[in-house]
């Protein structure tokens, strides 16, 4: 038996730097309005939407910007974890 990929939905997460256009791109791709403004920090949780590209399926996720991957905030933590495959979000100040 084979697993068809036609059918498998794909993650794409949105990473870089804060104040970068994340979520405005994040916004365009998935047809939703997101908060934005022009200073870092507006993203503090992460955001997931739907979106279809050349018939197959993308769930986007808009994460918190970050300066690096050692993460030293609870935005940076929520952008971490996510990368990391983490289902389950880790406390401030525990690794």
């Amino acid at each position: 038996m084979s697993i068809s990929t036609e059918d498998t939905t794909r993650t794409i997460a949105l990473i870089g730097n804060p104040n970068t256009g994340k979520s405005t791109l994040f916004s365009v791709l998935v047809g939703i309005r997101q908060h934005v403004g022009n200073y870092p920090g507006v993203t503090v949780e992460k955001k997931t939407g739907q979106m279809k590209y050349a018939g197959r399926q993308y769930e986007l996720i808009d994460l918190p910007g970050l300066y690096s991957l050692a993460p030293r905030s609870r935005d940076e933590i929520v952008a971490d974890d996510v990368l990391l495959g983490a289902s389950l979000p880790r406390q401030h100040g525990s690794t």
